[in-house]
């Protein structure tokens, strides 16, 4: 017959699952997260180390009055010569005057060869060494290393947030046309860009596309990250764009961290899942609603050919409107 000792095991085990898991719903449903001042994230199991090392002197660098630095991630796939990096950064040379942001531009490299390759093309790399990890190969949308680079971004960000740092995240497979500061409300903290826009800013049924975001530091948005960073436990397998989809569903929820989120109009941050129509507005085009590098780049370079034609054009004729994107052609979805 068994006895109350040989339970002992499992019913520690037990406790101590239950123990960890009411922790982790205290703090997501925490009313006001201001409670947990000095918190750092932390892991759940192995969690690999991330060396920060020389953070802050890259961003003070590229940092502009205000403290806002302009960011985005490259890997060894996209830093190959004539990909992804190399339009990104003719996008902001052939913009109007976009080519004075690129000094506010930091480029957070996830391998050491993206990182050689970034000091060739630009003044400001930073190399995000994870520790166990390899982000170097393409990363195929929603495969297991695509979302751990995903959230690997996005607690970069938070850090980025603490060194009080404000940030405009954008994802390298945008092309700059025009400064999108200027769209920025003086009184939102969290804005975002949307795969549809349904034309009300304020409106949480709008779908977010976090390769498109700008934040204030602030402890609201601190905070936030942190949240949002710990809840992937409670969505396993789920992009961080789906996780804050999930739960911006709660009307309350960022009244919670006393943030005001805005959605950014695709009129002028458009993407191909839905573009921007009036080249006259637009600042920046996503090849979002796309899966595989290289429908990106055929539709990336078609896309830059179709600006250049714009600006060849006399004033007069671009002010009557009618220029058209061709794109998307192989990014149809």
């Amino acid at each position: 017959m068994m006895k109350l000792n040989d339970f002992k095991p499992l019913i520690c085990f037990l406790l101590g699952a239950f123990a960890a898991a009411a922790c982790i719903l205290s703090y997501l449903s925490m009313q006001q997260p201001g409670g947990i001042e000095g918190l750092r994230v932390w892991g759940f199991g192995a969690e690999q180390t991330v060396d920060y090392e020389g953070l802050g002197r890259v961003l003070k660098d590229a940092a502009m009055n205000d403290s806002t630095v302009i960011l985005t991630t490259l890997n060894e796939a996209w830093a190959e010569p004539n990909s992804i990096l190399d339009l990104f950064l003719e996008s902001f040379h052939i913009g109007e005057q976009t080519e004075q942001l690129l000094k506010n531009l930091v480029i957070v490299a996830m391998d050491p060869k993206a990182f050689d390759r970034c000091r060739t093309k630009h003044p400001h790399c930073y190399y995000l060494n994870i520790k166990g990890m390899n982000f170097a190969a393409e990363k195929r949308f929603m495969t297991r290393d695509y979302l751990e680079m995903m959230w690997r971004r996005l607690d970069f960000l938070r850090t980025v947030l603490e060194l009080r740092h404000n940030f405009l995240f954008t994802d390298m497979d945008i092309m700059w046309f025009r400064s999108p500061f200027q769209h920025f409300s003086g009184n939102s903290n969290f804005m975002i860009a949307s795969d549809s826009f349904n034309g009300n800013s304020s409106d949480l049924h709008n779908y977010p596309n976090n390769g498109f975001v700008y934040v204030k530091s602030c402890e609201q948005t601190i905070e936030f990250y942190k949240y949002w960073y710990l809840a992937r436990k409670l969505y396993p397998g789920d992009h961080e764009q789906t996780v804050l989809n999930k739960m911006k569903k709660d009307s309350n929820f960022f009244t919670k961290f006393q943030l005001e989120i805005k959605f950014l109009d695709t009129a002028y941050f458009g993407g191909f899942c839905q573009p921007s129509k009036n080249l006259n507005k637009v600042c920046t085009m996503h090849a979002n609603c796309c899966v595989g590098m290289a429908n990106k780049l055929y539709d990336l370079r078609i896309l830059l050919e179709d600006w250049k034609n714009y600006t060849a054009q006399p004033a007069e004729e671009k002010e009557q409107g009618g220029f058209t994107w061709r794109v998307p052609i192989k990014c149809k979805h």
